[in-house]
């Protein structure tokens, strides 16, 4: 009897967990016949539960996978599911925005496999969900699988998340909860409330058991993002006229695609003295930017959703689980964007020299002097929504004692829709004065007199840019996966199953562009609006600026195209418009695994595994349309393709002692091309910059799955009930990875939206423009190791008995060949470069209280600095842009004032932390001559009250 309690519960715990081991499968199975077991999963409440319970799942899973589970019924220790990952092991997160973490990698990879309660979830036509979108309080766990066998979704390189929401069977009886949350932003200074609430129960009946629950959120937030760039590098002569060519005069900027060449790796040289040749004769050159402009967002964030849950258990040999879940986000922002260029070399006055200073030993332009600036502001609205839902049902049946079977179906739809609309506004400023590094790496500058910048008479509107997308996706999915009990000898059981999935995607748009030509004060009051108070915690630069007001027009749009019409006929009013499919996409995938589960001794100690594969089939039929730029007659093309492959995965656990756990895990996953990477319809941008051809991108129908070949070794020690330390060592080597290749094209008139005679551009000529198209031209690697650790110690003082430490750190280290082309597309050489996002160190440190009534944590998370993308190959410094170490100081407190109701106060990015960036590649670049841009994301403070009954 004794044996079978400690079966029970050891089966709880692992219930608990909602990660179950196929061996534990039968255990459960032989556990529930011996004795009748309490069918409520566990309560968590609180940090260190919490946290013991993500050691648990860690312990019992197969795979190596980290877990954060909520502290109580809605409540995760963050405000949304990204903020609660960074302090996950291996993962890193970057681009916060708007009050949010906005791009999420586990070991630097950002290439995750997206779940809800292990079905795969995306946002319209992309392949993966917007995690930031689900609310935290509709979720009771998060896992995060580094590793996956071959019962597991394929695609993913990076890993898979999978977010658990709750179900009625996951309470004991009758369970209600409500939140209110408040959060106080910074720079926006705006209050924002968050709102959730969950009612569940389950009923005997003559015919079963049923379960019933609802979960509700919404979300308001109301954001302000400043951020203040210098822009790219091009070459000037020298100030000093007798060392000017013949043709130039002193500090003139060099267009000559024939003297330099852009868009090269490094750049041209910054040493102090570096020439070019000008008809075979070396003369100095110069290097400042073009342009300086600072952007203020100002915008509303809303997110409703809801997830409902219904289930029935007639019987102890079957399950019935109904779920839907809906997710919407609504934004609209106003970017009031201030530009400048400061690239003019006229009316220099007597000693062009006097004009500029230089970083020493360089040939780099610190600060400067500007007359007869051009520059412009442009008030940019955007408005987006996105609807998503999931329908599923599911079935759990127990065919005999040996058998089990799952079943499920699912079908999901989502939708986005924005539209963009941009009023410029542009003048001749009589001078600037700007420094690019005024210290810190941040950009100053100031006008002759600022004020003429929040003065609407002296502003002009010129170009209107009004545009839309649609996107659109869907999947059918059904799944029928077992669990076999073989028992034959060291096999224990054998898991199999087969899926089908019916994807659907596609993409429209629409773009046009005008025109008006009028002094914005001629226009009325109502078309201005203008801001203050701009980055006061980043550089010395105008406050305030006038802007088009984006409100005003956006409420008045049918009337402002008409007035764009007015001047431009070819502008087209409301009723005229609509949306122009880019392209259509059918994909249709089939898996099939099968896996066995072994069991033995080593040494005394038990070994257990797992050996499977997953064979997996896609077919792919593609649609593309095309606009003719004169006529705007529209053509179709169509391309189809199939790919299969088959994945191996192992994965040995070895029970080195009663507290030691070893791992051996090898897997392969995938990556799929972007339905967006696939279609070759050119999209084109104009030669804004002057620098003697366009750019632009165009798609590859014929890309292929990127493979990922998986071998990770951990050992996991768990020396208390509360505690462990744990390490990973690991290698990812990828094949056909997607680069974009470069190569130049020759546009016809008819097909050049700048250049044909409906735009009014010269249409006799055509034109080059340098395309950008993807291509699985690239093979990496990605390895390295982690080390996290959770420890509540013992024996501690009184008031300390109850603090904890969480933290974990990881290096990383990426290569990958990069092909280098010519003009015609052929590579000539191979560049090897870091992987993008990826920083060589990153770690997180937590310190956890909990005593009485009250809970705490004050955590610390940090990374080092990467490469985040390159540059557009136009210009002349290094083509890389590097960001500068992430830090966030996050804390939370929570009091229980009762059994059903509890407060706590959090804050992230307390210390208000700078992102920053600047142009490197090799050994060209650094942060102090090469800056690029800084972004005051700002900090947030939140109080939140929490009621259950």
């Amino acid at each position: 009897m004794q044996h079978q309690l400690n079966l029970k519960t050891t089966v709880a715990c692992m219930l608990a967990t909602g990660l179950l081991s196929s061996a534990s499968v039968w255990a459960q199975e032989a556990a529930e016949k011996a004795e009748p077991t309490d069918t409520s999963t566990v309560v968590v409440t609180g940090v260190k539960a919490s946290l013991i319970k993500s050691l648990a799942i860690k312990r019992t899973n197969d795979q190596v996978v980290e877990s954060i589970v909520a502290e109580d019924i809605g409540k995760l220790p963050d405000n949304n599911v990204v903020e609660a990952l960074q302090r996950v092991t291996g993962i890193q997160v970057t681009n916060r925005a708007g009050g949010e973490v906005g791009t999420l990698s586990i070991r630097g990879l950002p290439d995750l496999q997206t779940t809800w309660n292990g079905r795969s979830i995306f946002t319209a036509s992309g392949t993966q969900v917007a995690l930031q979108d689900i609310p935290s309080t509709l979720v009771r766990q998060i896992d995060v699988y580094k590793t996956r066998d071959a019962s597991q979704l394929e695609t993913g390189i990076a890993g898979q998340v999978d977010v658990k929401s709750l179900r009625p069977f996951d309470f004991k009886g009758p369970k209600f909860s409500l939140s209110a949350r408040e959060t106080y932003l910074d720079p926006a200074k705006k209050a924002n409330p968050q709102l959730s609430a969950m009612l569940s129960n389950r009923w005997q009946t003559g015919v079963g058991e049923f379960g019933a629950l609802v979960n509700l959120a919404a979300t308001r937030t109301k954001y302000r993002n400043e951020s203040v760039t210098p822009g790219a590098m091009v070459p000037f002569t020298s100030p000093n006229a007798a060392e000017v060519p013949a043709g130039y005069t002193p500090l003139q900027r060099i267009f000559d695609n024939k003297i330099w060449t852009p868009g090269t790796h490094a750049g041209l040289p910054m040493a102090e003295g570096s020439t070019l040749d000008f008809d075979g004769k070396a003369y100095p050159y110069y290097l400042a930017r073009d342009a300086v402009f600072q952007s203020d967002v100002q915008g509303e964030r809303k997110r409703p959703a809801a997830n409902i849950a219904l289930q029935w258990k007639p019987d102890s040999d079957s399950v019935y689980t109904f779920e839907s879940m809906y997710n919407g986000y609504r934004n609209k922002s106003f970017n009031r964007l201030l530009f400048s260029f400061v690239d003019w070399w006229g009316d220099l006055g007597s000693n062009p020299a006097g004009t500029i200073t230089t970083f020493p030993g360089t040939n780099v332009i610190k600060s400067r002097h500007v007359n007869n600036v051009y520059g412009f502001n442009s008030g940019d609205y955007t408005t987006s929504a996105t609807d998503s839902r999931v329908y599923a049902v599911n079935g759990k049946w127990n065919l005999g004692d040996r058998l089990k079977l799952d079943g499920d179906l699912s079908y999901q739809s989502s939708s986005y829709h924005s539209e963009f609309t941009a009023t410029r506004i542009d003048r001749v400023a009589p001078s600037i004065d700007v420094d690019f590094n005024a210290g810190g790496s941040n950009t100053a500058f100031h006008f002759n007199n600022d004020a003429d910048l929040a003065d609407p008479a002296k502003w002009n509107v010129a170009q209107f840019f009004d545009t839309a997308n649609r996107n659109k996706g869907s999947a059918a999915t059904a799944n029928l996966s077992g669990v076999y009990d073989a028992n034959w000898g060291a096999l224990e059981t054998i898991q199999f199953g087969v899926r089908f999935d019916d994807r659907k995607a596609s993409e429209a748009n629409r773009t046009q562009s005008g025109t008006l030509n009028r002094n914005l004060a001629s226009l009325g009051p109502e078309y201005s609006s203008t801001n203050s108070n701009f980055g006061s915690d980043t550089s010395d630069v105008p406050r305030t600026w006038v802007e088009p007001n984006a409100y005003y027009i956006r409420d008045h749009i049918d009337d402002w195209r008409k007035l764009m019409n007015s001047t431009d006929t070819n502008f087209q009013t409301t009723d005229k418009l609509g949306l122009q499919k880019t392209f259509e996409i059918d994909e249709k995938t089939r898996n099939l695994f099968l896996m066995g589960n072994t069991q033995n001794e080593l040494f005394g100690h038990r070994l257990r595994g797992n050996f499977g594969v997953r064979y997996v089939k896609v077919d792919t039929d593609m649609t593309f349309y095309k606009v003719d730029a004169s006529t705007k007659a529209v053509t179709s093309s169509s391309a189809s393709k199939s790919t299969s492959k088959l994945l191996p995965s192992m994965t040995l656990i070895y029970d080195a002692s009663r507290d030691v756990v070893l791992r051996t895990n090898y897997g392969e996953t995938l990556r799929r091309p972007n339905f967006g990477d696939l279609n070759p319809v050119l999209q084109l941008a104009d030669d804004v910059s002057k620098v003697g051809y366009g750019s632009g991108s165009g798609g590859n129908p014929d890309l292929k799955p990127t493979r990922s070949k998986n071998l990770d070794l951990t050992a996991e020690w768990y020396f208390q009930k509360d505690s462990a330390l744990y390490g990973t060592v690991f290698k990812r080597k990828i094949d056909g990875l997607v680069v974009n290749l470069r190569h130049k094209v020759h546009v016809d008139p008819a097909n050049d939206p700048f250049r044909n005679s409906t735009s009014g551009g010269d249409h006799t000529n055509g034109y080059d423009y340098v395309i950008n198209s993807p291509v699985n031209a690239s093979n990496g690697t990605i390895k390295g190791a982690e080390l996290g650790l959770i420890y509540f110690p013992k024996g501690l003082p009184s008031l300390l008995d109850g603090l904890g430490f969480q933290g974990s750190y990881t290096r990383l280290s990426s290569s990958q060949n990069v092909p280098d082309a010519n003009d015609a597309g052929v590579i000539v050489a191979q560049l090897e470069t870091p992987f993008f996002g990826v920083s060589r160190s990153s770690y997180n440190a937590t310190l956890a209280y909990e005593k009485g009534p009250v809970s705490a944590r004050l955590s610390y998370v940090w990374r080092s600095g990467f490469l985040a993308s390159n540059e557009a190959a136009l210009f002349a410094n290094p083509i890389g842009i590097w960001r500068h170490p992430e830090k966030s100081v996050d804390f939370q407190i929570s009091y229980k004032i009762n059994e059903n109701m509890s407060f706590d106060i959090s804050g992230v990015n307390l210390t208000n932390e700078l992102q920053q960036q600047y142009y490197h590649f090799g050994n060209a670049g650094n942060a102090q001559v090469s800056n690029f841009g800084t972004v005051q994301t700002g900090r947030s403070v939140s109080a939140g009250l929490h009621w259950k009954m």
